[in-house]
């Protein structure tokens, strides 16, 4: 299989429109356009019933004490987690690409009210969830795609691995507040074949994401 798309090249720079947060010069970052990017897969394998799709940070710092701290900085070699940034799961057979913004479109505080996707899939909860819990002014439920807005004194620009499964089943049980964990567990016996696209992205004026 193969996993293309037209907003950002593999291991190239995620643009700032498909991003939840871009650099500001005073107060570090604002909120984005926060668009899905564009995605196409293609040579699905015969016996393909759906499509699940996801996207995981694997560079999200393990503790917050530097984490968008002024004068300090997320140190390089900090062991680091994955942060969930999207998980569609029941993706028809015959649909093999998402446009840019078809799914998301600007910054919802304390998450989507509505989700919008293909007829038939669902999309499950995201990192923001928790990343926002005892926020008055964010703190929700955040399902469907929130882009990067990776620590704006991050040492390093992050990874945001977009994966595609293709499953020989047309829908996987999981729960309604379903999570990434929750996908990689039930697909597990269920994938005939996967892709990955790698974009990159940082907010730190430093750290250039090329």
């Amino acid at each position: 299989m193969k996993l293309t798309s037209e907003s950002f090249a593999d291991q190239t720079a995620i643009p700032g429109r498909c991003a939840f947060a871009v650099k500001h010069p005073d107060t570090h970052v604002q909120f984005s356009d926060n668009r899905n990017p564009q995605l196409t897969w293609s040579d699905a394998p015969q016996g393909t019933s759906s499509f699940a799709l996801l996207c995981v940070d694997p560079d999200a710092p393990t503790k917050p004490d530097d984490v968008n701290q002024d004068g300090r900085t997320v140190p390089a070699d900090l062991p680091r987690a994955n942060f969930a940034h999207w998980a569609m799961v029941d993706i028809p057979s015959n649909v093999t690409e998402i446009g840019e913004g078809a799914c998301s479109q600007g910054v919802s505080p304390r998450g989507k009210s509505d989700l919008i996707g293909p007829e038939g899939s669902r999309q499950g909860k995201n990192d923001y969830s928790s990343w926002f819990d005892g926020d008055a002014d964010m703190e929700g439920t955040y399902r469907g795609y929130d882009g990067p807005c990776p620590p704006w004194n991050d040492a390093i620009a992050h990874r945001y691995v977009f994966k595609v499964y293709a499953l020989d089943c047309a829908t996987l049980e999981l729960p309604d507040s379903f999570t990434v964990a929750d996908v990689e567990t039930a697909a597990k016996s269920h994938i005939l074949a996967s892709a990955e696209l790698t974009g990159l992205y940082s907010l730190n004026p430093d750290v250039p994401a090329e």
